[in-house]
C-alpha cells in the first residue's frame, strides 16, 4: 500500500512542520455550553487566468466532564476557466462519553457528496471504543477503534470491486487518531486521521487526513489554513483514488 506510507508522512507533517486545516479550533471547555466556529475563504482570478472558490465551514461543540458532541459541515466549490474543479458537501458529527478514566465510546454518522468524484451520497455510520492517551490544558490526544457501514450512492454506474454498480455497500474498520495541541497562546494545530478497511473486499480501504493550524487575532477572529487528504484504493472506473484540498480563510468564534 504505497499511499499508506504518504498517509502517515502528511500526518507526521502537520504535527512538526505546522501548516494546513480545513479542520479549524472550535473552542472546547467542559461547562455543557455550545460554542460554534463559523470560517469562510474565497478566491478570485481574472485575465489569463479566470478562476474562483469558495469555502464555507461551520463547528459546534458542547463538552461536560465526561462527554462530547460534536458537529461540522463543510462546502467546497472552484471553478478553472468556466470548468468545474470541486464540489464538495459533508456533513458529520460525533458522540463521545467516557467510561473510564482513559476509555470511552463513540458513535458517529457523516454523509458526503462530490459530484466530481462521481458520489451522489455517502453515507457513513460508525461505533467504538477508544483511549484518552493524554490531555491537559495545551491539548489532548486519542486513538478509537470500531465497526462502521458505508452506504455509496454513484452519480453515474461505474466499476467497483469487480462489478458495475449504481450504488455499494460495506462493512469497515475505523481506526483512528486524533489530537490538538496549544502551540503558542495565540496559535493552535489539530490533525485528524481515520483509515477504513474494508470487510467486505480485502485489501480495500479508504483514509481521511485533516490537518488545520488557527493563529487567533483577535478574541473572536482568526486566521486559518487547512490540508484535507481523501484515498480510495477502489473509487470506481476513470476516477482518481486521491483527493488533496488546501484551503486559508478566516473564521469567527461564538462562545
Amino acid at each position: 500500500m504505497p499511499h499508506c506510507s504518504l498517509i502517515v508522512t502528511l500526518s507526521a507533517a502537520s504535527l512538526f512542520l505546522v501548516p494546513a486545516p480545513s479542520l479549524a479550533q472550535v473552542t472546547l471547555k467542559p461547562d455543557g455550553q455550545w460554542r460554534y466556529l463559523l470560517t469562510a475563504g474565497a478566491n478570485v482570478s481574472s485575465g489569463n487566468n479566470n478562476a474562483s472558490s469558495l469555502n464555507l465551514a461551520a463547528e459546534a461543540a458542547r463538552q461536560t466532564t465526561n462527554d462530547k458532541w460534536t458537529w461540522a459541515a463543510k462546502a467546497d466549490h472552484a471553478r478553472n476557466d468556466g470548468v468545474q474543479t470541486t464540489e464538495r458537501y459533508g456533513l458529520r458529527t460525533q458522540y463521545d462519553r467516557d467510561f473510564s478514566v482513559d476509555g470511552f465510546g463513540f458513535g458517529s454518522a457523516e454523509t458526503l457528496r462530490d459530484k466530481l468524484a462521481n458520489i451522489a451520497a455517502r453515507y457513513t455510520v460508525a461505533t467504538g471504543v477508544g483511549r484518552h492517551i493524554w490531555a491537559d490544558e495545551h491539548g489532548f490526544f486519542d486513538v478509537s477503534a470500531g465497526l462502521g457501514y458505508t452506504h455509496d450512492r454513484y452519480v453515474a454506474a461505474t466499476n467497483v470491486a469487480g462489478a458495475m454498480r449504481e450504488r455499494y455497500g460495506r462493512l469497515e474498520l475505523v481506526l483512528s487518531e486524533e489530537s490538538s495541541h496549544k502551540l503558542t497562546e495565540t496559535t493552535s494545530l489539530r490533525q485528524k486521521l481515520t483509515l477504513y478497511p474494508n470487510l467486505r473486499n480485502s485489501g480495500q480501504y479508504r483514509a481521511v487526513l485533516d490537518t488545520g493550524l488557527t493563529v487567533a487575532m483577535t478574541q473572536a477572529i482568526n486566521l486559518t489554513a487547512g490540508l484535507s487528504y481523501r484515498y480510495d484504493s477502489d473509487p470506481g472506473s476513470s476516477v482518481e483514488k486521491a483527493d488533496a484540498v488546501f484551503v486559508t480563510g478566516v473564521s469567527m468564534r461564538i462562545d
